[in-house]
């Protein structure tokens, strides 16, 4: 196996010789370069061209944010944000993970002492990650969008912060119903929300247990201990939050929530977006079975082409789209000048 060229920016030593001790006894790194500061990070990057980056946020001279930035419109590559800061509320995370970032660790405390562990594994799968420069293309939304009464289940992992901004982006502030399954810890997931109820029209907010649905409502599973689901009674449509054990190696998990609407699967559009491994895939065939719309984000615009990869495989999607077409796509199947409450085309 080839192994991946890491360059590792902190401005402490101590902290730059733990994460490379940790890389190099992985076995599948070379720690081609260090820098203690964004200035010095461009000079290490130019001269090795690694296969992924390791950055702190708080550094001196340029926060780790702000070089962020720089790398994702002048030289794109797979970044891991290691700071403390990914553990004040998850603020800086978020803003990373917009920006391009594929993964956010904490530095190891006193709460959590623990997440230094998970570091090089979390570093191999950045690493594969497909990087492109930040895209501003979206679907303008429509200005007279009618529901038909069909509701819209989402499934995302890694890139899916960046991925559900942009998709929510075409969406009327009247957009249909619409549930989010994420994986991210419960600790991100309140800053993500409040991230997209100020970045677009519809009003999105984490779910609660038997909270009903309407139109312009957008909702996250809150994660935690618990997944989401949604109940459908007399073409009315409420959130279902129970606590359960993972599924498919997920808490929240995105088959849980397609398999929630199994039962009326005409009713919906899944959607299933960039993501590492296979949660949801089996869901997205159940729903298809049961007669939902299916709609899968392409290689070329994913991050990782896992998730909706082996939906396609398994036969569980309809159409596969690029990530700026599918907010499209959705409102086409849930508008009532083009589909009928079952998805049937309006002649």
């Amino acid at each position: 196996m080839t192994k991946k060229n890491v360059v590792i920016v902190d401005d402490s030593a101590v902290m730059r010789a733990l994460v490379r001790k940790h890389l190099l006894d992985d076995g599948r790194f070379n720690v081609v370069g260090e820098a203690a500061d964004p200035f010095e990070a461009r000079d290490v990057i130019k001269r090795t061209n690694p296969d992924v980056l390791t950055l702190d946020v708080e550094m001196p001279r340029m926060d780790g944010l702000s070089f962020l930035e720089k790398i994702m419109r002048l030289r794109p590559l797979p970044v891991v944000m290691f700071s403390t800061e990914t553990h004040k509320g998850s603020v800086a995370a978020i803003e990373a993970l917009s920006i391009g970032a594929i993964d956010c660790i904490g530095k190891p405390n006193a709460t959590a002492p623990d997440t230094i562990l998970s570091l090089a594994e979390r570093v191999f799968i950045a690493s594969n990650a497909r990087v492109q420069g930040r895209s501003t293309a979206v679907s303008k939304p429509p200005v007279d969008f009618r529901w038909n009464g069909r509701v819209v289940l989402i499934g995302a992992s890694t890139g899916g912060v960046d991925a559900l901004e942009r998709l929510l982006s075409g969406y009327p502030e009247n957009c249909p119903p619409t549930l989010i399954t994420q994986h991210m810890p419960a600790t991100f997931l309140e800053s993500f929300s409040d991230r997209l109820s100020k970045n677009v029209a519809p009003n999105v907010a984490l779910a609660r247990d038997s909270e009903e649905l309407s139109p312009g409502m957008v909702r996250i599973a809150p994660g935690g201990e618990s997944h989401l689901g949604v109940v459908r009674r007399r073409d009315r449509y409420s959130c279902r939050i129970a606590p359960g054990e993972k599924a498919s190696g997920h808490r929240p998990s995105v088959d849980m929530l397609f398999r929630s609407a199994v039962g009326f699967g005409r009713h919906c559009v899944a959607v299933q977006l960039t993501g590492m491994g296979r949660d949801g895939a089996q869901g997205m065939l159940e729903l298809r079975t049961a007669g939902a719309t299916t709609i899968a984000q392409d290689e070329s615009s994913s991050v990782v082409y896992g998730m909706p990869r082996v939906a396609a495989e398994l036969g569980g999607v309809r159409d596969v789209l690029p990530l700026e077409k599918i907010a499209a796509a959705v409102l086409r199947g849930t508008d009532t000048r083009h589909t009928n409450p079952s998805g049937e085309q309006r002649s």
